[in-house]
């Protein structure tokens, strides 16, 4: 069975250096801001942006207009709930008025009675 090799300083200095040299290779490759290739993607990642705006605008839009048309609807429910409490208290005022007009009568009559 063969042993194991220690790779050396220079084995990995070499190691190193391939792998920088492979690095600069990749990076030296791509291909530059004039590119077609590169503005195309460039055209086609702004109208990505800008289609990703419109939505995010009607999706703001609808919630402004959710958000208006339930503060609407609470205002048309806070007055329909004073419009009853007011008809209540009409309908309360009229039957106290109604009790103490009874009441004034019959005290009329029992002091019209000791006469």
């Amino acid at each position: 069975m063969a042993g194991y090799k220690e790779p050396t300083f220079a084995d990995r200095h070499n190691a190193a250096q391939e792998a920088r040299r492979k690095i600069l290779d990749k990076f030296r490759s791509q291909p530059g801001p004039d590119d077609p290739v590169v503005k195309a993607r460039q055209a086609e990642r702004q109208a990505f942006a800008a289609a990703r705006a419109k939505v995010s605008s009607a999706r703001e839009a609808a919630k402004a207009e959710s958000a208006r048309l339930a503060n609407e609807a609470t205002v048309a429910a806070a007055a329909q709930l004073l419009r009853e409490k007011q008809e209540i208290a009409m309908r309360q005022a009229a039957i106290e008025a109604q009790q103490k007009a009874a009441r004034d009568a019959r005290y009329a009559a029992r002091k019209n009675k000791k006469r």
